[in-house]
């Protein structure tokens, strides 16, 4: 008892002791609801003048295509030609048998020359009052009859000589001599070597900055690496509708030796310099609302903005509407980045051109491709 009692006054004593001493200062409280800047790399949009490079596949093919046909019917006297035969113009290339339109022919030359002795005979008799005048005229109507015959048989003979219309060179031969044909049948197809071009695809975001005129290379891959002069020959005016594609021609001058139609080509075309907006390509963003960039907005604070993008060029991609020249796009740092959040660019990333030396090299001599070709 008297050891629990000598413990107890000592605590005591502690304790009122201790009442007196000063606490000192409290720990310096953590900050709530303040973040930490987020680290981003940014570009400064400009719009810079540009040209864009296109490699588009396309074929060969003949501007100049005719196919033979027959206007009249019978069995084919004369065939000689064969496919990859050169033509003249003027050469003949099928004759009909015509041996039944001659008669007929004869026949109405006969009656033709009968009509003329009775209009004679007749106009002699009227001066003398001898007959009518009434059929006077209605042996000049059979005279007039009669030079129609003569002149509809005169042509159906001629159709049974088929002539070449220009110079040119047989791609099919679809008869053989003695086959028998009715009308409009096709016989032979003739092409002018002259008129071959490469028929290719372009899309709808590249046909408005090309011209007829406008110089092109082509390369066929049936005759190796070369490549070969070629011009911008005409424009169709009409897309495909489902792909938002056109169709340009382009002119070979001259034509390669051993360039042949349905080859494959491949077209390396240049568009006009034009005023774009261009950010870098790792700066456009996609989800399920669309395209989309963050830009570094009031305050420093992240904001996204839905743009709509358009040719890639190189490294860079056009945004052709969203933007405005003179705002600061993020192009790095996306991890964990949100709207509203607090953003800061490092000092060492230097000046906020969008795009440096290297970059901009780098486009021009990249190939640029729009987006859905």
């Amino acid at each position: 008892m008297r050891r629990l009692l000598v413990f107890g006054l000592a605590v005591l004593l502690g304790a009122l002791g201790g009442c007196g001493r000063d606490p000192g200062p409290e720990p310096t409280a953590r900050r709530v609801g303040t973040d930490s800047a987020h680290l981003v790399s940014a570009i400064r949009v400009e719009r810079r003048a540009s040209s864009t490079h296109h490699e588009r596949p396309g074929s060969l093919r003949y501007r100049r295509l005719m196919r033979v046909f027959n206007q009249e019917e019978g069995r084919i006297t004369r065939l000689e030609l064969f496919e990859g035969d050169r033509v003249s113009e003027g050469q003949p290339l099928v004759q009909l048998d015509d041996d039944l339109l001659r008669a007929e022919l004869d026949k109405a030359r006969a009656t033709l020359q009968q009509a003329r002795l009775d209009l004679e005979r007749l106009e002699d008799l009227g001066r003398r009052r001898a007959v009518s005048e009434s059929e006077v005229s209605l042996s000049r109507t059979a005279l007039s009859l009669a030079e129609a015959d003569v002149r509809l048989l005169e042509t159906r003979l001629a159709f049974t000589r088929i002539l070449a219309p220009f110079d040119g060179v047989i791609i099919e031969r679809l008869v053989e001599p003695g086959d028998f044909v009715s009308k409009n049948t096709r016989l032979l197809s003739l092409a002018d070597p002259g008129s071959l071009v490469a028929e290719v695809y372009a899309s709808e975001l590249i046909l408005p900055h090309l011209r007829v005129g406008d110089p092109a290379r082509l390369r066929i891959d049936a005759l190796g690496d070369r490549d070969f002069a070629a011009r911008v020959l005409r424009i169709h005016p009409r897309l495909e509708e489902t792909s938002r594609q056109g169709i340009l021609e382009l002119a070979l001058d001259p034509i390669p030796e051993g360039a042949r139609a349905g080859q494959f080509v491949r077209a390396f075309l240049e568009t006009e310099s034009v005023e774009r907006l261009l950010v870098p390509f790792r700066a456009l963003r996609r989800d399920r609302e669309g395209e989309f960039v963050w830009l570094i907005g009031a305050e420093g604070r992240a904001t996204r903005r839905s743009v709509r993008g358009g040719l890639q060029i190189g490294d860079s991609i056009e945004i052709r509407d969203g933007l405005e020249p003179g705002e600061r796009v993020i192009t790095r740092g996306f991890l964990g980045l949100r709207a509203g959040k607090v953003v800061k660019v490092p000092s060492s990333q230097g000046p906020e051109h969008p795009m440096d030396a290297g970059h901009e090299r780098r486009a021009a001599e990249s190939a640029a491709v729009s987006r859905g070709d």
